[in-house]
């Protein structure tokens, strides 16, 4: 069934990839390329055949294409279809045995191999999608050291799609985002940080948290830091110094203007009358 296989011995090596967008209708390329093919579908449907196999992919379903078989469009893929694809080289697999989830001992003399979907459907905004996005934008990117690691973020982007069997609860990026905003609370806000976490441009992902959750992820960072200086004022004794450097803040002047402007109140008065309603 032209299936595509990994090991655990072997990475993949990249061949390109991106986030293509038809302006006009037009048919999938007659080729038998030395490359494997990952398809994931945005928007709209991309129609390919693969030796006599008619394919639709759909938005939010996926396709791989086995490098060495003929595959070609017999019917055109409609203008406005969005899809990202990765092409990637394998060689021969080499002898390995299936692997389980189920065995718990590793077999440090035997290699394992996965058997990747040959298609399969994506829950949106499930952890899927995001690693798909996030490898492009990072292959795209000028990253130091690419050369050497995308082959490795590739092999992980595989493991999950062929380990991964229910749909996911959809995760949002939004909701990544503050859930990664809210275990670096302590530390100055910094859009270059967002920026390495989620291999994404600060601007598309400000936007995005900005249209789900309402307040920018500045204004998202300083609430958490705020509520983390308010808990240790009415839950432990720490000097307001103390607190500041705590919450991330080195000077602490200006974590008490910081703390007024968003309370009303000074740290002090805010430890003050937390005790009187305890």
């Amino acid at each position: 069934m032209n299936e595509v296989i990994i090991t655990n011995t072997r990475l993949p090596a990249p061949g390109g990839c991106g986030l293509l967008a038809a302006a006009e209708p037009f048919f999938h390329a007659d080729r038998i390329a030395d490359f494997n093919v990952l398809i994931y579908v945005v928007d709209g449907v991309i129609y390919v055949t693969e030796e006599n196999t008619d394919h639709a992919v759909r938005k939010g379903e996926m396709l791989f294409l086995k490098s060495g078989v003929h595959h070609y469009g017999k019917t055109e893929i409609p203008r406005g279809t969005r899809w990202y694809y990765i092409h990637f080289y394998l060689g021969e697999p080499p002898e390995c045995r299936e692997y389980s989830r189920n065995e718990a001992d590793i077999v440090p003399t035997e290699g394992y191999r996965l058997t990747l979907p040959k298609s399969s459907k994506v829950a949106p905004g499930s952890s899927i999608e995001q690693k798909i996005a996030q490898y492009v934008e990072y292959y795209s990117g000028n990253h130091a050291d690419k050369k050497w690691y995308a082959g490795l973020r590739l092999w992980e982007l595989l493991s999950s799609i062929a380990l991964y069997s229910e749909p996911e609860a959809a995760v949002s990026l939004s909701d990544n985002i503050a859930q990664y905003l809210q275990a670096h609370c302590t530390e100055p806000f910094s859009s270059a940080a967002v920026e390495r976490e989620f291999f994404l441009s600060y601007k598309h992902m400000a936007a995005i948290f900005k249209r789900d959750k309402g307040v920018t992820m500045q204004q998202y960072h300083d609430r958490l830091r705020m509520g983390e200086a308010g808990r240790l004022l009415t839950s432990t004794l720490m000097s307001v110094g103390d607190i500041a450097a705590a919450a991330g803040y080195q000077d602490m002047l200006y974590f008490s203007r910081r703390f007024h402007a968003f309370f009303g109140m000074s740290p002090t008065e805010y430890r003050r009358n937390a005790a009187r309603f305890s």
